[in-house]
C-alpha cells in the first residue's frame, strides 16, 4: 500500500442549470472551524456549515453539509478574494474591486464599515490575530496606483495607517507582521511596513498566473521562485530550508506543516519539508485554487471542494516503518519535533525508534538496532520475548505493548533451521542486555535481564561473561537459572549463583563435588584454589570450619590460605586454628610462619613452637634440598627472633645432631667460645664457624669481631689439624686482627715466612688507618679554618695592630701574629688566661 500523506475526500458539489454553469462557478474558498465561505462567479457567497460530530473535519461527504446562507452582492462581477477575522466575526470579501465586511454567520453587511474602493488585493495579518485582540492589521494593494496601504481593522471602523509606494504594481502579496512579501510581473520583494525599508529578492519570468506568494507564518514565505523551484525566504531575506524541485505549471501553492503542496491543472502534488521529496500526488481534474488549513487542504473546481485531510504524523511515520523506509521515518519525526508538544513528541519518538530498530532488527542490522532499542527506551523483556529458549525467565504478569504480528522473521523457526544465523541474533541479544543492564532501561526488569542473560551465556558456551554475571551482585532467580545451570552441567557457575544469593555452603558443597570429581565441567581448571579463595573471603565462620578440614586434606600448604588470606578485621582466633593443624604440620608451619613474620606476634610461645616445629621437621625430612632449606629457616629464626625461650629450644637442639643450630644458641648466651668449639670440633665446618664470627659481630664495634676471630684462632691453634686454618683465618682477615695481639698468640716456632702475607696485610692496614687518621685531621683543619675565615668575613670588623701595643691581661708587647679580642674590642695574647673567659 502507497505511502499517504493526505486522504483524499469531495466534500461538495454546487448544483445548478445548464445555461447558469459558467455565472455560478466558484472563484474562491475561505475557511474557519466548522464554516466554508464560497465566493462565486456571479458575485455570489455561499455560507455552508459542517456538522458539529465532524470537530471541524471537513472529510466529510456531501449530504452532512448545511447550505446556512446566499448573499448575493450584485448583477455580475466574480468574487475574487474571502477572508475571514474570527475575532470580530467579519468576512471580509473582495468584490467589484472593493473590500467591503459581512457578519460570518448572517452574511448581512456590517453597517460601520463602509467599502474600501479601488482594491486590486488585499490580505489579513494572520500572525497578529491572537498577539492583539483590539484590532487586526490588513494589507491592500491600489488597483490605481503603485502603492499598498496598511489598514486596522476593529470592530466597528477601519482606517488607513500607512502606505508604502512600490515601483511596480503587485501581482501576488502575503502580509506576516511587520513584513509584506510582494511578487511583482518579474520580481520578488520584501517590505517592512513599519520603516518603509524594502528588499529584492530574486528576478522570476512567470507568467502573472504563476506568481505565488504565501505565508507560512513564523516569519517566513513560499514563493515560486526561477527554474520551477519553490523558494521558503525568511523575512530577514534569508532561505533556511533547501528550495523544491517542483513542476513548471504550479497554479498554487500553500504549507500544511511539514508538507507543501502544489497544485497544477489536473493533480496535487506533496513535497515533505523535510526532505524536498515529493510524497504524494492526487488526481484532481479542473481544479483551480487551494487553500491551506491547519490540518488539511481545500481544493476547488468551478463545482466542488474536495479535502486532503492530513494523516496523523503517528499514522504517517508507523506506515513509514512498516514500509521499511526507516530512514525517511526517523527524518520526518526529527522534523516536526518543535511543531508537537514536548511529551506526546517524547512519547512518538520512542515509539518509532523503537520500530525502527526492530526494522533493523529483522534485516540483520544488529549496531543500528541496538542504538535505536536503547534511544527508544525499550522495554528489553520485548526483546527477550522473542527467544524461544530464553523467554521463559519472563513472569506471567508482564504483558507485551507491541503488536504480536510481526511480518519479521520467526526466530523459533530460525532457531531450528538456520543455527548459524540464530547464534547471531543469541550474540545481539547479549550485546543489548549488556548495555541496558544497570541503566534506568534494566533496572525496571533487571530480574529478567540477569536470568536472559545467564541463559544466553549458558547456551552459548560463554564461561567467561557467565563467571563476570555471577561474580558481581545480580538478580538471577534462583528457581528459574539453577535448573538451567544444572541442565548444561555448569556446575561452577551453579557454586557461583548459590554464592551471589548468600547460600555459601551450598556454593561450597557444588564446588567440592567438582574438585572431588562427583561433578563434571571443564569450565574451571582450578576448583580447589577458588574454593579456598572463597573460603578465605566467607564471613561466615562456621561454613569455614565446616570445610577446613577437607581443604587441609587436599594440600597443606594452600589449603593453609583460608586463614592467612583473611581480610584483617576477620581472623580466627589463634588458639583454635592451631588446635586445628596439630594433625597438619606443614600447615601449622605456614601458620606460624604467619603469625611471626607477616604480623610480626611477639608471643613467645609462637617463637618457641616455630623453633620446634622446624626442629621436628628437619629431623623427619629425607630429601636434602627441602631440608636445606627448612635448616635456613630455623638459623634465621634463631638468629633474628628475640622473642624464643632459648632454654627451651637448646634442650630439643642438643639431642639432635643440629650442631650450627647448638651454636648459634650458645651464643645468644654469650658463649661464643663454646659456640665456636662445636662449629670445630663437631660440625666440622670451618667456613660455618668464620661466618659464626661474622654474623655475630654484626651491629657491634670492630673490637667484638676481633675478639671472636681471636678466640677462633686459639682454637685452631690448639689442634695440630688447624694450622693451615689458622694461617687461612690470619689471610683473610688483615684488617681486623691486629699484629701486636696476633703474635702473641703465634707458637714461638712458627717462622715469618708462614704468616708474612697477614703481617704485610696488617702493617698496610695500620699504615693505613694511621695516615686517614692524619688526612682527616688535617681536612678537619682545613675545614674548620674555613669556617674561621667565613665568620671572620662575615664580622666585617677591622682591628689595627700598632707596633708597641700591649696585651691588656699581661701588658706585654703583642709581637705574635695569633691574638684575640675580648668583647669590648681590647686585644689580648690568646694564651692569657683571660682569653677563654672573654
Amino acid at each position: 500500500m502507497a505511502f499517504r500523506a493526505f486522504t483524499h475526500t469531495h466534500v461538495y458539489e454546487k448544483q445548478s442549470a445548464t445555461k447558469e454553469k459558467d455565472k455560478s462557478s466558484i472563484q474562491c474558498i475561505e475557511y474557519y472551524d466548522r464554516n466554508v465561505y464560497i465566493g462565486t462567479k456571479d458575485a455570489t457567497v455561499l455560507h455552508l456549515i459542517l456538522p458539529s460530530g465532524t470537530d471541524g473535519d471537513p472529510s466529510v461527504g456531501q449530504s452532512k453539509i448545511r447550505e446556512c446562507r446566499v448573499r448575493k452582492l450584485g448583477s455580475s462581477t466574480q468574487v475574487a478574494q474571502l477572508r475571514v477575522i474570527p475575532i470580530f466575526n467579519h468576512l471580509l470579501v473582495l468584490w467589484d474591486r472593493s473590500v467591503m465586511a459581512l457578519n460570518m454567520f448572517s452574511l448581512e453587511p456590517v453597517p460601520a464599515l463602509k467599502k474600501i474602493p479601488h482594491v486590486h488585493l488585499f490580505e489579513v495579518c494572520n500572525s497578529l490575530l491572537e498577539a492583539q485582540a483590539a484590532c487586526v492589521e490588513m494589507v491592500t494593494s491600489s488597483s490605481r496606483r503603485k502603492l499598498i496601504r496598511i489598514h486596522v481593522v476593529g470592530v466597528d471602523r477601519w482606517d488607513v495607517v500607512r502606505e508604502v509606494p512600490l515601483l511596480q504594481d503587485p501581482v501576488a502579496l502575503a502580509v506576516d507582521g511587520a513584513c509584506v512579501c510582494v511578487g511583482t510581473s518579474d520580481r520578488y520583494l520584501l517590505y517592512d511596513v513599519r520603516t518603509g525599508s524594502s528588499e529584492e529578492l530574486f528576478p522570476h519570468n512567470h507568467s502573472r498566473q504563476r506568481v505565488i506568494v504565501t505565508s507560512m507564518g513564523r516569519g517566513e514565505f513560499l514563493l515560486n521562485g526561477p527554474e520551477s523551484l519553490g523558494m521558503f525566504v525568511m523575512k530577514t531575506g534569508i532561505c533556511q530550508r533547501p528550495p523544491l524541485q517542483w513542476p513548471q505549471e504550479v497554479l498554487a501553492a500553500g504549507v500544511c506543516f511539514p508538507y507543501s503542496v502544489t497544485l497544477q491543472p489536473e493533480v496535487l502534488s506533496v513535497y515533505s519539508m523535510v526532505d524536498q521529496q515529493c510524497k504524494q500526488t492526487v488526481s484532481l481534474s479542473g481544479a483551480i485554487g487551494l487553500l491551506c488549513t491547519s490540518d488539511g487542504v481545500l481544493v476547488f473546481t468551478e463545482r466542488d471542494i474536495f479535502s486532503l485531510r492530513l494523516v496523523p504524523l503517528k499514522e504517517q511515520i508507523q506506515a513509514l516503518v512498516s514500509d521499511e523506509r526507516v530512514e525517511e521515518a526517523l527524518l520526518l519525526l526529527d522534523g516536526v519535533q518543535g511543531h508537537r508538544p514536548l511529551d506526546s513528541y517524547k512519547e512518538l519518538q520512542k515509539e518509532i525508534t523503537c520500530l525502527a530498530g526492530f526494522v533493523h532488527f529483522y534485516q540483520e542490522g544488529f549496531s543500528e538496532a541496538r542504538d535505536l532499542f536503547i534511544t527508544g527506551e525499550l522495554d528489553p523483556r520485548e526483546i527477550i520475548r522473542l527467544y524461544p529458549e530464553i523467554q521463559s525467565c519472563l513472569s506471567e504478569e508482564f504483558q507485551s505493548q507491541l503488536d504480536q504480528v510481526n511480518k519479521g522473521r520467526d526466530l523459533q523457526l530460525l532457531c531450528r533451521e538456520n543455527r548459524s544465523t540464530f547464534h547471531h541474533y543469541l550474540a545481539f541479544l547479549g550485546d543489548f542486555l549488556r548495555a541496558v543492564r544497570g541503566t534506568e532501561q534494566g533496572l525496571e526488569c533487571s530480574k529478567e535481564v540477569d536470568c536472559a542473560l545467564l541463559g544466553l551465556y549458558t547456551e552459548l558456551g560463554d564461561t567467561e561473561n557467565l563467571q563476570q554475571l555471577l561474580a558481581f551482585p545480580n538478580e538471577c532467580r534462583l528457581d528459574h537459572c539453577a535448573p538451567v545451570l544444572e541442565q548444561h552441567s555448569r556446575y561452577f557457575a551453579l557454586g557461583s549463583l548459590y554464592q551471589s544469593h548468600g547460600n555459601h555452603i551450598d556454593a561450597i558443597k557444588t564446588w567440592v563435588k567438582i574438585a572431588d570429581g562427583l561433578h563434571k565441567d571443564l569450565s574451571r581448571s582450578d576448583v580447589y584454589g577458588h574454593i579456598v579463595w572463597a573460603l578465605s573471603q566467607l564471613q561466615d565462620k562456621d561454613a569455614v570450619w565446616k570445610f577446613a578440614d577437607w581443604t587441609l586434606q587436599k594440600n597443606q600448604e594452600i589449603g593453609v590460605q583460608i586463614f592467612n588470606k583473611r581480610p584483617p578485621d576477620d581472623r580466627f582466633d589463634t588458639q583454635d586454628v592451631l588446635a586445628l593443624m596439630e594433625k597438619y604440620p606443614l600447615a601449622l608451619v605456614l601458620y606460624l610462619e604467619f603469625l611471626i613474620h607477616d604480623l610480626n606476634s611477639e608471643e613467645e610461645r609462637l617463637h618457641n613452637r616455630l623453633a620446634l616445629a622446624y626442629i621436628t621437621q628437619s629431623l623427619s625430612e629425607e630429601e636434602e634440598s627441602v631440608l636445606r632449606k627448612t635448616r635456613g629457616k630455623l638459623q634465621q629464626l634463631l638468629w633474628e627472633s628475640k622473642f624464643y625461650d632459648v632454654s627451651t629450644v637448646y634442650e630439643r637442639v642438643e639431642l639432635a645432631t643440629l650442631h650450627i643450630e647448638k651454636a648459634i644458641l650458645l651464643g645468644r648466651t654469650g658463649g661464643h667460645f663454646q659456640a665456636l668449639q662445636v662449629l670445630v670440633h663437631q660440625e666440622g665446618d670451618l667456613q660455618a664457624a668464620e661466618a659464626y664470627c661474622c654474623r655475630a659481630a654484626q651491629g657491634r664495634d670492630t673490637q667484638f669481631r676481633q675478639t671472636l676471630l681471636l678466640t677462633l684462632l686459639q682454637i685452631y691453634l690448639s689442634s695440630e689439624d688447624h694450622r693451615s686454618a689458622a694461617v687461612d683465618l690470619l689471610n683473610n682477615n688483615p684488617r681486623v686482627l691486629a699484629a701486636e695481639k696476633v703474635i702473641q698468640l703465634l707458637p714461638d716456632f712458627w717462622s715469618v715466612q708462614l704468616v708474612s702475607q697477614f703481617l704485610v696485610g696488617s702493617l698496610r692496614e695500620t699504615v693505613h688507618q694511621r695516615r686517614m687518621a692524619k688526612l682527616q685531621k688535617a681536612l678537619g683543619q682545613v675545614e674548620l679554618m674555613r669556617h674561621r675565615v667565613i665568620w671572620m668575613q662575615a664580622s666585617k670588623t677591622k682591628f689595627r695592630l700598632d707596633k708597641g701595643q700591649k696585651c691588656k691581661v699581661c701588658q706585654r708587647d703583642l709581637t705574635e701574629p695569633q691574638f684575640a679580642c675580648n668583647l669590648t674590642g681590647e686585644l689580648m695574647h690568646t694564651g692569657c688566661p683571660g682569653f677563654s673567659s672573654s
